[in-house]
């Protein structure tokens, strides 16, 4: 009889702390999506505005309608326009940056607060490089993504960091403790050790 072959997982196991690259570049979509569509909306107030006071001094019905019916198909063009280009932008841009902090910290073997702030350095410096405008312009705009991006990923990054350890920490005081089926989130985890310190 032979003996039933071992299955071996090519899957890596990702590092504790990184990000889920597609599920951030989702909520990135989303949120830009939302940034844009209601940024859009804010600005036609005025657009709105100038629509009432043409309104008014028109006394015709079907005039009325036909400027009340154009109003309203710019403003949503407008709106959905905003929201798509809002969506695409901080979609690729949440989705460059989660995959190139996921790449270092896979290069690296550590995930460490220099992915994040090399992450946010190399995306700033490439959406400088893209950005319309003359070569010097870019330059220019590459070099100040690339400092900026570093500068504040760095503080951000160790945030990040400090968020895990803690969140790591429960999960294994937990464990230690002979709760391995009650463990907790991560998450959970730590707001259960903030309510604590709230509560001395």
């Amino acid at each position: 009889m032979e003996a039933p072959e071992e299955t071996t997982s090519n899957k890596t196991q990702r590092l504790a702390g990184t990000v889920n690259w597609g599920t951030a570049t989702v909520i990135g979509v989303f949120a830009g999506m939302l940034y844009g569509g209601s940024k859009e909306a804010a600005a036609s107030v005025s657009k709105d505005a100038e629509v009432m006071l043409k309104l008014g001094s028109t006394p015709d019905k079907r005039e009325q309608y036909r400027l009340m019916r154009d109003a309203m198909e710019k403003r949503f063009i407008r709106v959905t326009r905003g929201s798509i280009v809002g969506g695409v932008r901080l979609g690729m841009f949440t989705a460059a940056f989660c995959g190139m902090q996921n790449l270092l910290a896979e290069k690296r073997g550590v995930h460490d607060v220099f992915n994040v702030a090399g992450a946010g350095s190399a995306t700033a410096a490439a959406f400088g490089l893209i950005m319309p405008g003359s070569l010097q312009w870019r330059a220019r705009n590459v070099v100040l993504g690339s400092v900026l991006g570093a500068a504040l990923c760095f503080p951000l990054g160790w945030i990040q960091l400090k968020l895990v350890e803690k969140a790591n920490e429960g999960n294994m005081g937990a464990k230690d403790s002979g709760q391995r089926g009650e463990a907790k989130s991560g998450l959970g985890a730590a707001i259960d050790r903030l309510e604590e310190n709230l509560n001395k």
